[in-house]
């Protein structure tokens, strides 16, 4: 049955913004939600399995050989997370799950320092269980190899860089741990790490990644809408000095974060992520950006990362190469790609409660309506305010 092994099977970007909570936001708490996108059907009893998974997530701590590598990998972290991490634990009383019929709810509440963790091991756990429940037979070990081989084989030729973000909505940790042996072992060049630690430690490579949208939806509660990718990127910079430097730019639409990404912010910051709508627009309208601000785009970086496979990346990087600086991260296609229908589930931050203040909702704004996120009244308001048009 589906088990997490190692306190560290979690993105980089999870651990990399909980410092930064400890540090600026250690009162602040946070609800999440699950979201069924995909509209997947959860068998009689998945509640039952999932929450003794969760359950078993207790009993994980960080050994000492993972603080020091942790350590070794993040000079710009104090050593006093690594301490504050080893003595962390899960409590699953922070999540409530429910089943109704084939319908799965679940439900995350406390210090957002804490519960920030539970995020992408607990989605990651769902996949694996609902292919297990449901006995969907994956291709083999052997296949699995070949695959992962062939891809970053063809990634090789574009001259390319490439990490693997996978962890969220991967098949299984079986699954997991064959593709970034294989991208290891044949990727030397291209494959330039995963932003799983757990993975990263096990096959020395580099852990990957920055933030995710819920920095600046917790900024936008605390600070409004106006503020929040202003405050998230300043907070960001305080903390981390210059390390840590791709901006995620698409929690209120790129074009609200254009007219906050100032040029000190443009110069700090060594490039953004994209992660929703068109990529070639997005890389035009950077290009242009740093343009604007007197920047050679060929100085900073874009990181994509929004639903890859070979043909997206390829379409990309004919577009991008001589222009700007680019890489990828490449997610389900690496890791879920074994003969099944991938699954479409997110875990969101819906609500926070930014000191001893009332509970506020938070939403995305997405440059893809689809992952919009949040209380309808709430994006209606946030959009009045960021002048959005649709």
């Amino acid at each position: 049955m589906a088990q997490l092994t190692s306190i560290l099977d979690n993105d980089f970007y999870k651990f990399t913004m909980q410092y930064a909570v400890v540090k600026l936001f250690p009162k602040a708490k946070a609800r999440y939600q699950f979201i069924n996108r995909g509209q997947h059907k959860y068998p009689p009893g998945f509640d039952q399995k999932l929450r003794e998974a969760i359950d078993a997530m207790a009993k994980l701590k960080l050994t000492k050989a993972e603080k020091t590598f942790f350590a070794q990998n993040c000079p710009y972290i104090d050593p006093t997370y690594f301490d504050f991490l080893q003595g962390y634990r899960y409590d699953p009383e922070e999540i409530t799950i429910i089943q109704n019929g084939d319908d799965l709810e679940v439900k995350i509440e406390g210090y957002w320092y804490r519960t920030i963790l539970w995020e992408v091991p607990v989605m990651s756990l769902i996949c694996e269980l609902y292919y297990e429940v449901t006995e969907q037979e994956r291709l083999s070990d052997e296949q699995v190899i070949t695959d992962a081989r062939n891809k970053i084989e063809k990634y090789k030729k574009l001259a390319i860089t490439i990490a693997d973000f996978g962890t969220r909505r991967r098949h299984s940790y079986q699954v997991h741990q064959l593709v970034v042996e294989t991208l290891k072992k044949y990727g030397a060049g291209t494959f330039i790490g995963t932003s799983n630690v757990h993975l990263a430690m096990q096959y020395q490579t580099k852990p990957i990644g920055t933030h995710a949208h819920e920095w600046f939806m917790f900024h936008a509660a605390k600070y409004g809408f106006k503020m929040a990718n202003l405050l998230g990127l300043e907070h960001w910079a305080d903390v981390y000095r210059g390390d840590l430097g791709i901006a995620l730019s698409d929690t209120y639409t790129t074009e609200v974060f254009f007219r906050q990404f100032d040029k000190k912010l443009t110069k700090l910051f060594d490039g953004v992520r994209h992660d929703s709508g068109d990529p070639i627009e997005f890389a035009e309208k950077i290009i242009s950006h740093y343009v604007n601000k007197g920047i050679d785009p060929l100085s900073k970086t874009i990181i994509f990362s929004d639903g890859l496979d070979y043909e997206k990346v390829a379409h990309i990087t004919q577009y991008c190469k001589g222009k700007i600086g680019y890489s990828f991260g490449v997610g389900t296609n690496f890791t879920n790609d074994v003969g099944l229908k991938q699954m479409n589930i997110v875990i969101k931050m819906t609500e926070t409660q930014p000191e001893d203040d009332e509970w506020t909702q938070v939403i995305k704004l997405s440059d893809e309506p689809k992952k919009n996120t949040g209380d309808l009244a709430t994006i209606k308001l946030a959009k009045q305010i960021l002048m959005i048009h649709d």
